[in-house]
C-alpha cells in the first residue's frame, strides 16, 4: 500500500498567535488545552482495502490517527477524499465508519469536480502519545438497491486521508492509497455450433464470477437471445422452464434469468448455471446469437441496472427435420481481451450492421467500466445498449446484433 504520512507541525503558526494574542493583552498559560495552546503533532495512516467491486458491497479497512507530539487534543478530525476519474456518476461511492459498537454511520460526501469528499461527522480526543484506530467500509454502489446506474465506470479510487484537529478546517497531515475496482465477469461455454429448428435441445453452460473482495446482492445473469427460444436451466436436478423477460422497445429481444432474479455473490466466487435451449419449428433459418448478461440492482425496467455483458455465440439453425449433428466446436469461455474505459454517454446507439472491429462489442468482456448507457435515475430502458437491436435479415439469418460502445481515452 503506497502510503504517505505527513506530521502536523505548526510550531511557527503558533509563535505568531502567541504574538498577537500578548500584543492584545492575552496571556498563554503553559498548562492550556492542547487545541487552545500548543498544537498536537498528528499521522494518519491508512490501511486501505486492494480492491472493492463496481456495485459490489462495500469492504472494510482502518485509519490509524497517531498523536506523536507533546500536546494532547480534544477533537481530532478525519476527512477524506476520493477521486475516482471522469467515468462516474455522483451516485457511485459510498464511505461509512464506526467509532464504537456494531452499527456503521455513514460518512456524507459531496461530489464536485469528478471528486467525493466528506468528513467523519464525529470528533474523538486524543492524548499526546497515543493512538486510535477507526474502522471504515468503503464501496462504489453505483446507485441504490433496485436502482442501480450504469453510466459510466472506474479501474481505480485514489483514496486520501486528511486527519486534523479543532475547527479550523486545516488538515495538513495526509495519507495516500490506491484501491483497484473491478466487477463481475459473465460468459458461456460449451456451446455449440448448430441447432435445428424444432428439434432437441442443446446445452451448455453460464458463469457469473466475482473476482472482488466484495460481496455482491441483487444481481440478475440474463442469457439474451430471440422471441424463437425457450430457456430451461437445470435446478435441483430438475430442468425448470424459464420465463421470458421482454420490453416493449425490443419486443423480438428476449432475455431468460438463468441464475434467478436478485441472486447474492461471496466475494472471490461463481456460480455456474447448466442450460438448455431448443427453437421452435418456425424459427428462420440462419445464424441465432445468444449473449450473457449480468445486472446489479436491476430495477422495474426490464434489462436495468449497473451492466455488464460478456461475448456472444451464435449457432447456426437448420431447418426443421434437417439431419446432422448440433454439434461443432465449442464456444470457449470468454475472458478480457481489452481494457475498457468509462462510458458516460446518456443515450446508447443501436446498431443493426455487424460489429466492426472497434465497436468493442465482441472481444472482450467488461468488468469494471464500460457501463452501456444511463439507466438508474433516468427510467431510460436499456434494452438497446445491452443486446442492440434483434435482426431478421433478408436472407432469413437471425441474431441480436451486439451492442455499440461508446468510449473515451
Amino acid at each position: 500500500m503506497n502510503t504517505l504520512a505527513h506530521q502536523v507541525r505548526s510550531s511557527v503558526a503558533v509563535s505568531g498567535t502567541a504574538l498577537l494574542l500578548a500584543a492584545a493583552g492575552f496571556g498563554l498559560a503553559p498548562a492550556a488545552s492542547a487545541d487552545a495552546s500548543q498544537p498536537p503533532t498528528l499521522a494518519a495512516a491508512t490501511a486501505a482495502p486492494a480492491e472493492v467491486g463496481l456495485a459490489g458491497l462495500p469492504v472494510a479497512f482502518t485509519t490509524k490517527v497517531s498523536n506523536t507530539g507533546a500536546y494532547d487534543t480534544s477533537s481530532a478530525r478525519l476527512l477524506y477524499r476520493i477521486d475516482g476519474g471522469a467515468g462516474l456518476p455522483s451516485n457511485a461511492v459510498s464511505l461509512q465508519y464506526r467509532l464504537s459498537g456494531t452499527a456503521w454511520k455513514t460518512v456524507p460526501l459531496t461530489y464536485a469536480d469528478e471528486q467525493f469528499s466528506g468528513e467523519v461527522p464525529e470528533t474523538f480526543p486524543l492524548a499526546a502519545g497515543h493512538s486510535r484506530t477507526v474502522q471504515l467500509r468503503i464501496g462504489v454502489p453505483m446507485g441504490t438497491p433496485h436502482n442501480g446506474d450504469s453510466n459510466g465506470g472506474t479501474q481505480q479510487l485514489k483514496l486520501t486521508t486528511l486527519v486534523s484537529y479543532g475547527a479550523s478546517g486545516a488538515a495538513p497531515a495526509t495519507d495516500h492509497d490506491t484501491i483497484k475496482v473491478d466487477g463481475l465477469s459473465t460468459g458461456l461455454s460449451g456451446v455449440p455450433a448448430a441447432v435445428t429448428a424444432g428439434g432437441p435441445a442443446v446445452s451448455f453452460e453460464a458463469t457469473v464470477t466475482n473476482p472482488t473482495a466484495s460481496r455482491y446482492e441483487n444481481v440478475t445473469d440474463t442469457l439474451i437471445t430471440n422471441r424463437y427460444a425457450s430457456v430451461q436451466v437445470l435446478r435441483s436436478g430438475t430442468w425448470k422452464t424459464l420465463t421470458p423477460v421482454t420490453s416493449d422497445a425490443e419486443a423480438d429481444v428476449y432475455g431468460f434469468d438463468v441464475i434467478g432474479k436478485d441472486a447474492s455473490l461471496a466475494a472471490h466466487s461463481s456460480t455456474v448455471a447448466k442450460v438448455r435451449v431448443t427453437y421452435r419449428k418456425d424459427t428462420p433459418i440462419g445464424k441465432a446469437t445468444v449473449q450473457p448478461c449480468v445486472f446489479v440492482n436491476g430495477g422495474s425496467i426490464p434489462f436495468s441496472g449497473t451492466t455488464s455483458c460478456g461475448n456472444h455465440a451464435t449457432l447456426t439453425v437448420r431447418a426443421a427435420g434437417s439431419t446432422g449433428s448440433t454439434g461443432g466446436t465449442p464456444t470457449p469461455t470468454p475472458t478480457s481481451t481489452s481494457t475498457p474505459t468509462p462510458t458516460p454517454s446518456a443515450s446508447p446507439s443501436i446498431s443493426a450492421e455487424a460489429p466492426s472491429a472497434n465497436s468493442g462489442t465482441t472481444s472482450s468482456t467488461p468488468r469494471t467500466s464500460s457501463q452501456l448507457a444511463k439507466t438508474g435515475n433516468s427510467g431510460t430502458s436499456t434494452i438497446a445498449a445491452v443486446a442492440g437491436a434483434f435482426l431478421l435479415a433478408g436472407a432469413g439469418s437471425l441474431g441480436v446484433v451486439a451492442l455499440r460502445r461508446r468510449t473515451r481515452a
